[in-house]
């Protein structure tokens, strides 16, 4: 199955070459490849994996996989406009996976859909395409001892829910040891308050979102987001992390920097980037040349990567 599924990449395989100094390696990209089988995919347009693959010389060891999940409020995640982001980082040797998931309805917005799934669907996706890139790291030339999870906002909540309940790994015949590093960037890790702070807002439109936005994702029984909330599980926390803000939503990466100051575990850094607002650092990690916190990524994944010998 699997180098069946590699040759049909093929059928899209896109060779990228080093085109500026700033570029310092060459890379393929195989877009569009299936995570799940067909029995079990139900959106097949979204359930769709992007990845890049550094070419490293012969005599290097196999770079290590970062599997990103884009922003989108759970709801219009779209793993084409990560390809910039991932090409970041493909060029300075970090095999990148770019996951697409099913999405929720969105009411919120213009570009709602007519209908939508709801938690754990997306956490689900995520879970399959670890699996999935998992088991096939042979095949496309990545390090599986070497996988990082990463992602923006509410990808960055399914990064930090998928290292730390391990319900949803297991489902899929893997511990959560699997995980070297974690990247969370700019999310809400909290969904009871969350939720609390648009209900509780002063504006109708906002209160509104409380509903159109967060039960539309997680759904209308309020005693269940604790479950779908990262902070539930802090004492299953292992994997280096790397804890990512702009400075618009802070306020919750915060609420899980000061739940992690009451634990024992110490292996994590927080950057808060002042600069920019939510859209902004986004822009900053796939666009510029130079950005402080791709670096502060590239430097976690080099530092945590597992080196043999």
């Amino acid at each position: 199955m699997a180098m069946k599924n590699l040759s049909c990449a093929f059928l899209l395989f896109l060779f990228s070459l080093a085109a500026t100094a700033q570029d310092s390696l060459s890379y393929r990209e195989l877009l569009d490849l299936s995570y799940r089988s067909a029995e079990a995919t139900t959106f097949d347009c979204l359930q769709r994996l992007h990845l890049l693959v550094p070419q490293l010389p012969e005599s290097s060891e196999c770079p290590p996989l970062l599997v990103w999940i884009g922003g989108g409020a759970w709801s219009f995640t779209d793993r084409n406009q990560e390809l910039n982001l991932a090409r970041q980082f493909a060029r300075q040797g970090i095999a990148v996976a770019v996951v697409g998931h099913r999405l929720s309805r969105g009411r919120f917005s213009d570009k709602q859909h007519a209908g939508g799934v709801q938690h754990p669907a997306h956490i689900q996706d995520v879970a399959a395409a670890f699996r999935w890139l998992y088991d096939r790291a042979g095949d496309y030339g990545y390090d599986r001892q070497n996988i990082f999870v990463g992602g923006y906002s509410s990808g960055a909540h399914l990064t930090a829910l998928l290292g730390l309940d391990p319900q949803y790994l297991a489902a899929e015949g893997l511990e959560l040891s699997v995980i070297r590093g974690l990247l969370p960037v700019s999310g809400t890790y909290d969904i009871v308050d969350y939720h609390r702070v648009f209900a509780e807002h002063e504006r109708p439109a906002s209160r509104e979102m409380a509903t159109t936005h967060v039960k539309d994702v997680f759904g209308s029984d309020e005693s269940l987001f604790p479950a779908a909330s990262p902070v539930t599980y802090l004492d299953n926390l292992r994997a280096p992390l790397l804890l990512i803000s702009d400075r618009g939503v802070y306020k919750y990466t915060r609420l899980l920097e000061d739940r992690l100051r009451e634990t024992e575990f110490q292996n994590y850094q927080v950057l808060k980037v002042v600069d920019h607002n939510h859209g902004g650092l986004w822009r900053d990690l796939s666009q510029s040349k130079e950005s402080v916190a791709r670096s502060a990524m590239l430097s976690f994944i080099r530092r945590h990567r597992l080196v043999e010998g």
